[in-house]
């Protein structure tokens, strides 16, 4: 069953693959799904629902909250998760599956720099304020 986009979500998406390099763009909405859980495992709820409204349109919001009803709903009740870069890496590339000749960070700074285009600038130096140095530090540059 061919998944449809809106307007917006598959431009999103088609910058995502084509800055990672990747071969389609399914796989750029599933490794855009893996960033923004992970990113979401670093926040507060408070900044997790501060960035799903900083979103300048619907479908880009829609983008950024999880489509797993379970885990958005107990995302609301934990802490901030202690996740490294290192970790945030390993995970993109197991759960995300990245494919051969794409790096995870590849795939973070792409999707990184295409979220940023999509919120305030207020918004972006909250979000850097969730995420682990080496990853701040890219988030930052782009």
């Amino acid at each position: 069953m061919a998944e449809s986009f809106s307007a917006n979500q598959r431009a999103f998406y088609e910058k995502v693959m084509q800055r990672a390099s990747l071969p389609d763009i399914y796989d750029a909405k599933d490794l855009t799904t893996v960033v923004f859980r992970t990113m979401r495992d670093l926040m507060t709820t408070d900044t997790d629902q501060a960035t799903e409204a900083a979103f300048k349109d619907a479908d880009m919001a829609e983008i950024w909250r999880d489509d797993n009803p379970i885990v958005s709903f107990l995302s609301r009740f934990r802490p901030p998760l202690e996740i490294d870069s290192e970790l945030f890496l390993r995970r993109i590339k197991q759960e995300g599956g990245v494919p051969k000749n794409v790096t995870p960070e590849a795939v973070v700074i792409a999707v990184f720099s295409t979220a940023r285009e999509s919120i305030s600038e207020e918004q972006a130096a909250a979000i850097g304020k969730t995420l682990p140095d080496g990853l701040r530090v890219m988030w930052e540059q782009i």
